[in-house]
C-alpha cells in the first residue's frame, strides 16, 4: 500500500542536480496525495525556469513507479524569494567551523589548508598557444577517471570555456548563492556566464580580483571537488598574481608550443610560479605536430620547445598534443565542439596525461 511516508523514503534518493542534496531534504516535495495507485504532488524548484526541471521530472517518476505507482501527477512551483534566502542560508550554514575567525566564510571552505581539492592552475606566457583547450580536456579526462572536478575560468579578459564547451545556460542563482553550470561532468564557473553578448570586459586589476574571488566565496560546488581547474591569463599580470596569492596550494601546468619564442616567454610564467612558492607539474607542448594522411609528422611549429621549457623548469614534459579538430557533430548529446572524444587518438592523450597528472598529485598528497 502506497503510503506518503513511503513516498517521501523513495524521493529521498532524488536530488536537485544543480545543489546534488535530496528534494525531500531540501523541501521541495510538497502536497503528496494519494489515491490507489496514482500520486499526486507538486515540486518547489529553486526557480521558475529552472534548466533541469525535465531531469528533476523523470527522476521523480522513475522513482515514484519504481514504488509501484501506476500514474505519477507531477506539478511544479517556484520557491518564494524568503524560501530561496533560507536555502541559501542553509547551503552556507555549518561549513565555517573550521575557517579562521574574522575571514570571510566560505560556501565551500575549498580554499582552507585543510580542504581535500587540488588546485591546478594552467597557465601560459602568450596567448593563442592552446592553453583553455588544454584545460577542458584535462578537466574531461580527470572525469572519465571519475574524478569529481570543476573549472573556474579566470581569463575573465579573455574568457571562453563556456563557448568550448557548448554552454549556454546560466548559473542558478539562489539568494546570494550561484550554482556552477555543469557539463561532461565537470563544474564550470565563468566571467562570461556574466557578460550579455560577448561584450569586452572594461575593468581595472581590483575588480578583476573581487570577481575572482566571487567564485570561491559565492559559489556553491556541491560536494568536495577532487581538482579545481584554474585557467589563468596569458603572462605575469595582475589576475595571475591574484591567483597565486590567493591559492598558495595551487600546481601549475604551463603550457606552450613548439616554438622556441613561445617557449622561452612560458618560461616567465613558470618562473613566476617558483617565485611565488608554488609547484610545477609539467609543461604540455601543445601544436606538436600534424599528421598528414600518410601517417607521417609535420613539425608546423618546430621542434624542441617543450621539452627546453620542461628542463629550464626544472620538471616533467606530461605531454605532447598535436594538432587536430575534434570529431564532434551538434547533434550529438553532450556536444562539446572542443572537447575530443575518449576513444580518439588525441582524446587518448589527454586521457594519458589525467593519469599522470592524477597519479603526481596523489602521490605529493
Amino acid at each position: 500500500m502506497l503510503t506518503k511516508e513511503k513516498v517521501l523514503e523513495a524521493l529521498r534518493d532524488v536530488k536537485d542536480p544543480e545543489i546534488n542534496r535530496s528534494l525531500v531534504e531540501l523541501n521541495m516535495i510538497r502536497d503528496i496525495q494519494i489515491e490507489g495507485t496514482t500520486i499526486s504532488l507538486t515540486v518547489v524548484l529553486t526557480i521558475s525556469g529552472c534548466p533541469l526541471k525535465a531531469k528533476i521530472e523523470d527522476d521523480v517518476v522513475s522513482a515514484l513507479k519504481a514504488l509501484g505507482a501506476e500514474e505519477v501527477k507531477l506539478q511544479f512551483g517556484a520557491m518564494t524569494d524568503e524560501e530561496r534566502a533560507a536555502l541559501s542560508a542553509q547551503l552556507r550554514g555549518n561549513q565555517t567551523h573550521n575557517m579562521t575567525p574574522g575571514k570571510t566564510p566560505l560556501l565551500n571552505p575549498i580554499l582552507d589548508k585543510d580542504s581535500a581539492t587540488t588546485f591546478i592552475a594552467i597557465t601560459s606566457g602568450k596567448g593563442g598557444v592552446g592553453k583553455s583547450t588544454v584545460t577542458v580536456n584535462l578537466a574531461v579526462a580527470l572525469a572519465r577517471l571519475g574524478k569529481k572536478v570543476g573549472i573556474i575560468d579566470a581569463d575573465i579578459y579573455g574568457f571562453s570555456v563556456p563557448d568550448m564547451m557548448n554552454i549556454d545556460q546560466r548559473p542558478t542563482v539562489i539568494g546570494e548563492t550561484i550554482l556552477p553550470v555543469e557539463k561532461q561532468n565537470v563544474k564550470v564557473m565563468s566571467m562570461g556566464f556574466f557578460v550579455e553578448d560577448n561584450a569586452p570586459v572594461i575593468w581595472r586589476g581590483p575588480m578583476l580580483g573581487k570577481m575572482l574571488r566571487n567564485f570561491f566565496t559565492e559559489v556553491h560546488w556541491g560536494e568536495e571537488l577532487d581538482y579545481l581547474l584554474l585557467d589563468l591569463p596569458p603572462g605575469t599580470g595582475d589576475m595571475a598574481l591574484d591567483v597565486h596569492t590567493m591559492i598558495p596550494q595551487s600546481m601549475e601546468i604551463v603550457v606552450t608550443t613548439p616554438h622556441p619564442t613561445a617557449a622561452f616567454v612560458a618560461a616567465r610564467a613558470g618562473a613566476m610560479a617558483k617565485r611565488t612558492g608554488h609547484e610545477i607539474l609539467g609543461v604540455v607542448e601543445n601544436m606538436a605536430w600534424y599528421e598528414a594522411k600518410d601517417g607521417s609528422k609535420e613539425y608546423v611549429f618546430g621542434r624542441g620547445g617543450g621539452a627546453k621549457l620542461a628542463e629550464t623548469l626544472t620538471c616533467d614534459l606530461l605531454a605532447q598534443i598535436p594538432l587536430g579538430q575534434p570529431e564532434n557533430h551538434p547533434s550529438e548529446p553532450d556536444y562539446s565542439p572542443s572537447v575530443y572524444k575518449q576513444d580518439s587518438p588525441i582524446g587518448q592523450i589527454y586521457l594519458d596525461m589525467a593519469k599522470r597528472v592524477a597519479q603526481k598529485c596523489e602521490t605529493q598528497a
